[in-house]
């Protein structure tokens, strides 16, 4: 299953909320914000899940939904063991 992620504006802020993450994430800017779950998204692929990333404007609007496919590979010679 896809870890789903989040960024919204929350108050004058932006948050960043991810399934299964106790803790989120608060940035002063969406940029920011967005930076930071686009590493987020890349990270988990990278690690072999899968990632939704979903963009939300101030106005509550979806502005784009991003994934990133796993990026798990076959284990290769000494790694195999």
């Amino acid at each position: 299953m896809a870890l789903s992620i989040c960024v919204a504006p929350v108050g004058d802020d932006w948050l960043v909320r991810a399934s299964g993450v106790a803790d989120d994430s608060v940035y002063t800017g969406g940029g920011k914000a967005e930076t930071a779950a686009r590493d987020l998204a890349v990270r988990v692929a990278r690690e072999g899940r899968s990632a939704e990333l979903k963009i939300y404007l101030r106005d509550g609007s979806l502005a784009g939904t991003f994934h990133y496919p796993s990026q798990a590979r076959e284990p290769v010679g000494a790694e195999a063991c």
